[in-house]
C-alpha cells in the first residue's frame, strides 16, 4: 500500500462503511484495491464474474489504478456498464461506450463486455436482451457512483424508484443532472446534453451483493452530507445505500468537508 493510505478514516452511517482520503487519487486507488480483493476472492470459485461498472469523472482514479493492478482474474469476467445516454453518437467524448472502450476494456482483456446501446434501433427489445444477459452473469461486484443530484446510475431525483418494478428503463435528465455532465467538462453547454438516457433501476444494482462507491471533489461534499444525514427518500436517491448489507463509500478530503466532525 502506498503511505498514502495511512489518512484513511472509516466512519459508519447504518451499514454504509466510509473511507476518507486526502486526495482523489488516494480514494480511487483504495476504491481500486478493494475491487481487486473482491475480484481475487470471486476467482477462486472458478466460475464466471459478473462485475458492473460505472462511467464519470468519479471513476477516472479507480479504473486507473484497478486495471494497472497484475494478476486478476479479467479473462473471467462479464461485464456490463450502467448506463448510456439515448441518440448520442457513441464517438462523442461522453459516450459512456467509449469512456469504458478506452479506460476499461482497451486496457485488460475480458470474457465478454456488454455495452448499452443508446442508438439501438428498437431500445425496448434491446434492453430486455441487456437485462437477460445480465441475469445470467449474476454479478455480484459493483462499482458505482453517486451524482451531484443524489442519482445512482441515472436514477434522478425525478425517476427513482426503490422498488422499481423494471429492471432497466428509458428516463429523462433532470437540470442538476444534466449541468453536472457541463461542469464536467463532457459538453460545452447544458442544451448539448441528451435529455435521454438508458439506465439500470436501483433494485437491479441493490441485487448485486457488494458495492464500491468513488466520490471525489469538492462538487460532491453537498451530497455526500445528504447522503448520510437527510431521510432516505427519493429526493436524494444515494440515501437508499444507508440499506445495503455491504457498501463502502470512498472519499477525498474535498468531498468529505461538510460531514460531521470532519
Amino acid at each position: 500500500m502506498s503511505a498514502s493510505y495511512q489518512y484513511a478514516s472509516p466512519i459508519k452511517a447504518s451499514t454504509i462503511k466510509v473511507e476518507i482520503h486526502a486526495t482523489g487519487k488516494a480514494a480511487g486507488e483504495a476504491a481500486a484495491q478493494a475491487a481487486a480483493e473482491e475480484l481475487l476472492r470471486l476467482g477462486q470459485t472458478g466460475d464466471s464474474i459478473g462485475v458492473i461498472f460505472a462511467t464519470g469523472a468519479s471513476q477516472l482514479d479507480t479504473l486507473e489504478a484497478l486495471t494497472s493492478i497484475p494478476g486478476l482474474p479479467w479473462s473471467r469476467v462479464k461485464g456490463f456498464h450502467m448506463d448510456e445516454y439515448i441518440a448520442l453518437d457513441e464517438d462523442h467524448k461522453a459516450s459512456f461506450r467509449r469512456y469504458l472502450r478506452k479506460r476499461l476494456t482497451g486496457r485488460v482483456s475480458m470474457q465478454e463486455f456488454s455495452e448499452i446501446n443508446g442508438n439501438a434501433e428498437n431500445l425496448a427489445e434491446f434492453a430486455d436482451e441487456y437485462i437477460r444477459k445480465l441475469t445470467l452473469a449474476d454479478p455480484k461486484l459493483c462499482l458505482m457512483g453517486i451524482g451531484e443530484n443524489g442519482h445512482l446510475a441515472f436514477n434522478d431525483p425525478a425517476e427513482a424508484d426503490f422498488n422499481d418494478p423494471l429492471a432497466i428503463k428509458t428516463v429523462t435528465l433532470d437540470d442538476a443532472c444534466r449541468q453536472q455532465q457541463v461542469a464536467e467538462g463532457w459538453f460545452a453547454r447544458r442544451e448539448e446534453v441528451p435529455g435521454q438516457a438508458l439506465t439500470l433501476t436501483i433494485p437491479t444494482m441493490f441485487r448485486v451483493p457488494k458495492l464500491i462507491v468513488s466520490v471525489p471533489g469538492h462538487r460532491k461534499a453537498e451530497v455526500m452530507r445528504r447522503t448520510l444525514e437527510e431521510p432516505i427518500s427519493t429526493g436524494c436517491p444515494s440515501t437508499i445505500l444507508r440499506t445495503h448489507p455491504d457498501v463502502t463509500i470512498y472519499l477525498d478530503a474535498d468531498s468529505a468537508a461538510l460531514l460531521p466532525g470532519i
